[in-house]
């Protein structure tokens, strides 16, 4: 079906909240969205000429058919979206990447309850807490429950009947404390199940309530003069603040608090979910998003809030967030914190999005490098406004002291990672005196000069340190080699780090955050590093010369050949006088060793 032919279908969308589905030629589901008005955005897909994402202008080309399927409410809308995109994984609808089995605590549905950790939930009556995202903190507050209440671990059937029979014999755990016996008799089912009543409020986080009254039990023991149940008490008192203090993070005042957060790049969203019970993080999950139209982040972290709240079947009233959402949950409220403990938690959720979302992209740069680098040379190329892209990238840049001993440095970049082996060092030769603009044009005209003479390769990209004056002398020496306009090139100030462009008179700024300029910046330190280092050898073997060739009768080709041979002035000065002749002979050696041996 053509655009035409949708007309009717797209007019006859209803102007009531629902979901929308696209199909292709061939009828397969290739986009579900929601809606407050199905109208309105129905026909935002149809009523523009050009689509700011070139992904959406392709899915509405593919379009062959629509229906609708309209709800009482937004949030019913969100829920059957959510539905259908698990159902159908279109084509261009965020992905939701979850194919791992998280644990859950279960509490058994039996008698005498046991309380273990599983990966399958079995609809038999059971309670499962969970999931747990940290296997970790699932463990410690198994840990915490072990020494607090004596709970069983046998699988024994502990009927009335059973146990009444004698079927069962009481194990090691008897024994050594952690179980009281149930399966012969020796606990009452009354009292285990008070036990089990306080281990679904520490897995709940609430502890406020059981450290209240162990309090109470500590007191009451104490003042009967039975400490050997006091201590018991106060050790589990112990054990309860030692897991308040691993799990608190702001206030206990805080209640019954959903968190949550997204970081986001060019392809995914990562929405980071925190459960908060008295001040303590009980529950911590992100999920990862994957962008199918360029979704915002608001999109994204409806998304995310819908589906972590489905997952942990989570009805706390206040939603902390961190922007404002065009989207309600019933019965609950937003609340963006400006200052205080609230303020904290939300940028505790978000450094967990934001490590999660490093953590992604160093995996991906690790299992594929090369498309890692491709990314990099594509945002230069972007950034930079070049025809092709930078896989070779060379920087130049000039050294000197008041004129003295100029040098200059060449560093050579290859799909953005420095390549030593083609790096050169330039002693000046034709400029007198301290000029970086006439330095700088006869570094770029020697080293292109020689790469065109031997049939080498040519950069895509040349980086100049320093601003227009640096940039203009290069083009100069592009010029005499019939080279401008064949290779791009710019200049970075240092001040500002401004981007210079031939003939632009105003800079580009790039972000402070650019991969861009990132790697600008580091070719630009690598030339100074570099440079800055041939300059102080090229200083320090003057000095040492200038040493020799002071004494009478010895000249700059006789201390040359000394250096040649010794490396140092220390060697030289410890050598005798028959190892001095070998090189220069004996005429000279008695100089040189009579200089330096005359005080001894």
């Amino acid at each position: 079906m053509s655009n035409d032919s949708l007309k009717p279908l797209i007019q006859s969308a209803p102007k009531k909240p629902g979901v929308y589905q696209y199909f292709d030629a061939e009828g397969t589901v290739i986009y579900v969205g929601k809606a407050k008005n199905l109208k309105n955005r129905v026909n935002s897909y149809f009523n523009k000429d050009k689509h700011e994402s070139g992904k959406t202008s392709v899915l509405v080309k593919k379009i062959a058919d629509i229906k609708y399927i309209i709800v009482e409410t937004e949030l019913d809308a969100l829920l059957l979206e959510n539905n259908l995109i698990k159902k159908y994984q279109p084509r261009y609808n965020v992905l939701l990447k979850d194919d791992k089995t998280f644990p859950w605590i279960c509490i058994k549905n039996e008698r005498f309850p046991r309380v273990f950790p599983t990966r399958t939930k079995i609809k038999d009556g059971s309670e499962y807490y969970g999931p747990y995202a940290s296997v970790k903190m699932m463990n410690t507050v198994l840990e915490l429950i072990r020494k607090l209440y004596p709970i069983r671990t046998c699988n024994y059937a502990l009927t009335p009947e059973n146990i009444a029979q004698f079927k069962f014999k009481t194990c090691l755990e008897y024994h050594i404390g952690n179980c009281l016996g149930a399966c012969e008799g020796f606990q009452e089912e009354e009292k285990y199940n008070a036990n089990i009543k306080e281990v679904r409020n520490i897995i709940k986080g609430n502890v406020s309530d059981i450290s209240k009254t162990l309090k109470d039990e500590m007191k009451m023991y104490a003042e009967a003069l039975d400490y050997e149940n006091a201590y018991k008490i106060k050790k589990k008192l112990d054990a309860l603040e030692k897991f308040q203090n691993r799990s608190t993070v702001v206030s206990p005042t805080i209640n019954n608090v959903d968190v949550f957060s997204i970081q986001s790049d060019e392809k995914y969203g990562f929405v980071n979910y925190m459960k908060v019970v008295n001040g303590a993080i009980v529950q911590a999950h992100t999920v990862e998003l994957k962008k199918k139209l360029d979704e915002t982040d608001e999109e994204l972290l409806a998304i995310g809030i819908l589906e972590l709240r489905n997952r942990y079947d989570s009805d706390s009233k206040e939603i902390i967030v961190p922007l404002e959402l065009d989207f309600n949950v019933p019965n609950s409220y937003y609340n963006i914190p400006q200052r205080g403990d609230k303020k904290k938690l939300l940028e505790l959720s978000e450094r967990n999005a934001k490590f999660y979302r490093l953590e992604h992209r160093r995996q991906a740069e690790r299992i594929d490098p090369e498309r890692h680098t491709k990314r990099i040379l594509e945002q230069i190329k972007s950034d930079l406004r070049l025809k092709e892209l930078p896989r070779h990238i060379e920087c130049f840049d000039n050294s000197n002291i008041q004129g003295t001993h100029p040098v200059a440095a060449c560093v050579v970049f290859k799909n953005a990672k420095p390549s030593k082996k083609d790096y050169r060092r330039f002693n000046i030769k034709t400029v007198v005196g301290p000029d970086d603009f006439a330095s700088m044009e006869e570094v770029v005209y020697r080293r292109y000069k020689r790469l065109k003479e031997e049939g080498e390769s040519l950069p895509q990209l040349i980086v100049i340190d320093g601003g227009k004056g640096q940039l203009g002398a290069s083009l100069k020496a592009l010029e005499k080699l019939d080279l401008r306009g064949e290779i791009a090139i710019v200049g970075i100030a240092k001040r500002l780090e401004e981007i210079f462009f031939p003939g632009d008179s105003l800079p580009l700024y790039l972000k402070k955050t650019s991969e861009s300029l990132k790697v600008i910046q580091q070719l630009r330190n690598e030339a100074h590093r570099f440079g800055i280092t041939h300059h102080r050898n090229r200083r320090s073997k003057t000095a040492i010369r200038s040493e020799l060739s002071e004494i009478k009768g010895i000249g700059e080709k006789t201390a040359t050949e000394l250096l040649q041979r010794f490396k140092s002035v220390k060697r030289i000065k410890e050598a005798n006088q028959k190892d001095l002749e070998e090189i220069v002979g004996f005429s000279k050696a008695k100089i040189v060793f009579d200089h330096f041996n005359r005080n001894q």
